[in-house]
């Protein structure tokens, strides 16, 4: 829970990141937080509002605004995911999420990468904060200088596992070894972007034309903690309509029942080639304040 001064210090924080967007021409949108529908994914679990649902992000409705043409959105917003908590989580959390039509992961990636440096730049006062273009976290430093690192997932197992990506979807223990023995090893020198996740793992990201066994999904690391998860979005109607099947069926293994979501499919047939991305600003915060849990930097802890 914070004191007085962190909430001035969170304040100026989230202030800065809309200021980075509204500098770069993004419209801020404001989308409801309670649905009727929302997007299957089998490993996420959404809170029932009454016979609705409180948003696990902003996604949905976000997509459904670029159908309308716009071309630049952000949005920092509250979510919920049940059987989420502990250090590094919370059933409601702070989600910056941001869309650019006609940019691919890899624009998305650069201006991740800005918007963190200059965040640090401007909030050189925090405490984990050093000359405004490094961090100092659990006594490391970690630099913000340009190029960050990036390494594929395939290269990841291969370096810190003793299998493949395909060999670990196959034995069922992909997210028990990226969490266990790959995680706690990425982004201790610069932030590390891990990227081309196999396409079974990115239900709403584009295949990758040069490989298509692979999705155009990356995810931001530092400190060994995961900040964004970003993609190519998926705008073919038909082949979304397909994943979605897949995850449905998925929640129907788990005893849990979910909709095809007709209008979100509706309005993906109008929106260009984009790329999107959801960061935790609780997260980010938490390294910036050299904080070692998220009630560290929440104005109300969830006990």
């Amino acid at each position: 829970m914070l004191s007085p001064a962190g909430l001035k210090q969170r304040s100026d924080f989230i202030q800065s990141l809309r200021l980075f967007f509204r500098k770069r021409d993004y419209i801020e949108v404001d989308t409801p937080i309670r649905l009727p529908v929302f997007l299957p994914e089998a490993e996420i679990f959404p809170y029932a509002s009454e016979n609705w649902w409180l948003q696990t992000s902003p996604e949905l409705s976000m997509k459904r605004l670029l159908a309308r043409g716009v071309s630049r959105i952000f949005q920092v917003c509250h979510c919920f995911r049940r059987e989420e908590s502990g250090r590094l989580h919370a059933s409601e959390f702070t989600l910056l999420e941001w869309y650019h039509v006609g940019w691919d992961y890899q624009d998305l990636m650069r201006e991740c990468e800005e918007l963190v440096r200059t965040l640090a730049s401007v909030c050189r006062e925090l405490p984990g904060i050093v000359n405004g273009d490094t961090l100092l976290y659990h006594g490391r430093k970690i630099f913000f200088s340009v190029p960050w690192q990036r390494m594929s997932v395939e290269e990841a197992f291969a370096a810190f596992t003793g299998t493949t990506p395909v060999q670990a979807l196959k034995d069922e223990c992909f997210d028990e070894l990226l969490v266990t023995e790959i995680e706690p090893h990425l982004g201790w020198e610069r932030p590390l972007f891990l990227y081309d996740y196999p396409v079974q793992l990115a239900s709403l990201a584009r295949k990758k034309s040069a490989a298509p066994h692979l999705a155009e999904r990356f995810e931001l690391y530092c400190c060994g903690i995961e900040l964004a998860n970003g993609f190519s979005e998926l705008v073919d109607p038909e082949q979304q309509r397909k994943r979605f099947l897949h995850e449905l069926a998925g929640m129907q293994r788990q005893g849990r029942k979910g909709e095809m979501p007709e209008l979100f499919l509706r309005d993906l047939a109008q929106v260009s080639d984009a790329a999107g991305i959801a960061l935790g600003v609780d997260r980010l915060l938490m390294l910036f304040l050299q904080a070692d849990r998220l009630a560290d930097v929440l104005p109300f802890a969830e006990e």
